[in-house]
């Protein structure tokens, strides 16, 4: 995958905004001609006429850094290299032009290979012995968080107007949270065994009953949770209305997502919780400790700081299990998750489990040379009862190497020479010498020898022509 092109993407928001080049370059303060090459790559852009573009076509930054179009690129050349397709080699350069150029076509085409792959679930034998189909609607919900850049400015205004009204500062926040829903919705709070559950609320009895399994900050979190369904039920569904989602199970997990946000929202309120990420050089520790939350909830809010004219540093968030599983993720640094199939075995998500409770810190790139600082920790749940194994999580972030200085787990790296070269999976990846391979890359044709054996599992003929290597 290329770096982005930004003359293309600066030409589709031009064209959006219904702009001639002749009045753009105008109002940039630049000739036509010299905006005519901009916009076909053919010249670079400086940082005060990239000033200039954003404050021109009102947008911010990102919009212009190619994030969004990476994502879209990656999805792209993950579509076309699925052998099932049955299309030609397509180059990465045709994948990156249409998703700078032609967003709309391009999610189209997305659209489409979506259905195609849930009609190929359906028909190719993902069910159980009973015949019962598995659906899997996190995908759809994962996509409508990012739409949103995981930032809903409406739940932050109602957390924070909700924040206001708590008296946090002299009672603590649980005991805060707790009084709230006894005085103003005659909700009483307790805390008992809850085998298999960890919160029960029981609206006839008016009664929230939390599991005694639940550590001091996750009973705040739920309470939090409770307080969301009552008060803020109807941005909520507003939300969930324009997500035009699929399916009900989609519907029910975008709506317990979007609580949670807001839940996150009220134990960590935007302004104060910014102000302290930057005091603290993001510091996840301690700033889990400051506000009475977990690692991982801090690791969360990091990622929503995403509110126009207040931007924190933008981070990807994940969380998966021990078999590589994800069960959360999102993308606020542009990095591009793959959608399908594991990721790369010499990421740090994984060996962070083999330290349990240590932030293990990374710098990672990806093979067409961008690179990222990454941090991860495990998280483990108290088992359920004795003999039973804890589960046991990796949360891992990370930045634009760019941003490395605002994160004190840079901190005594050699950001020059630390770099571990990373693939965002094994069929995606071109390292042609990695020994870590699980598969063969999709692009690529093996180039098998009984003469030779390989350090690497799958050795292969490199694209003849180009190709990122």
């Amino acid at each position: 995958m290329s770096k982005p092109l930004i003359g293309r993407i600066v030409r589709r928001l031009r064209q959006e905004q219904g702009l001639t080049q002749q009045k753009l370059a105008s109002r940039l303060g630049i000739s036509t001609s010299y905006l005519n090459l901009i916009e076909h790559d053919q010249r670079g852009v400086t940082a005060a006429l990239l000033i200039k573009l954003t404050e021109t076509l009102k947008v911010d930054l990102a919009a212009l850094s190619g994030s969004d179009e990476r994502q879209v690129e990656q999805a792209l050349r993950e579509a076309f290299a699925d052998p099932l397709i049955g299309t030609e080699s397509v180059p990465d350069s045709e994948a990156q032009m249409i998703a700078a150029s032609a967003p709309a076509a391009a999610q189209a085409m997305l659209g489409l290979y979506r259905a195609f792959q849930a009609v190929r679930e359906e028909t190719g034998g993902i069910t159980l012995p009973s015949g019962r189909k598995i659906l899997l609607p996190n995908e759809e919900v994962r996509d409508v968080f990012h739409e949103h850049a995981n930032h809903f400015p409406e739940l932050e205004e109602a957390a924070e107007a909700l924040g206001a009204e708590l008296p946090a500062a002299t009672l603590g926040m649980n005991h805060a949270l707790a009084e709230r829903l006894r005085h103003k919705h005659g909700l009483v709070v307790s805390v008992a065994p809850l085998p298999g559950a960890l919160r029960v609320f029981d609206p006839a009895r008016r009664h929230l009953v939390l599991s005694e399994t639940l550590p001091r900050e996750s009973r705040g979190f739920q309470m939090a949770f409770q307080l969301g369904l009552f008060e803020a039920r109807d941005l909520i569904e507003q939300v969930v209305r324009r997500a035009t989602l699929t399916t009900r199970d989609a519907g029910e997990l975008l709506r317990i997502g979007l609580i949670n946000y807001f839940a996150g929202a009220v134990l960590m309120p935007y302004v104060p919780f910014l102000a302290a990420a930057q005091e603290l050089r993001h510091d996840v520790e301690h700033l889990a400790m400051r506000f009475g939350v977990s690692f991982e909830q801090a690791c969360h809010r990091l990622s929503t700081l995403q509110r126009q004219g207040a931007r924190g540093v933008p981070f990807f968030f994940l969380r998966v299990d021990p078999a590589g599983n994800v069960s959360k993720r999102f993308s606020a640094a542009g990095f591009p998750f793959a959608r399908f199939g594991g990721n790369c075995p010499r990421w740090i998500v994984h060996s962070a489990f083999a330290t349990p409770g240590t932030v293990r810190v990374q710098v990672a790139q990806l093979p067409e040379g961008a690179t990222y600082l990454c941090f991860a920790r495990t998280i483990i749940a108290s088992p359920a009862h004795w003999g039973e194994p804890p589960a046991t999580r990796v949360v891992a972030m990370g930045c634009d190497i760019g941003r490395a200085g605002e994160v004190v787990y840079a901190d005594g790296l050699d950001l020059d020479r630390a770099a571990v070269g990373i693939g965002l999976s094994c069929r995606l990846c071109d390292r042609p010498d990695c020994r870590s391979r699980a598969f063969p890359p999709l692009a690529h044709r093996l180039a098998l020898d009984v003469s030779t054996t390989s350090a690497s599992p799958y050795r292969f003929k490199p694209a003849s022509g180009g190709g990122s290597q």
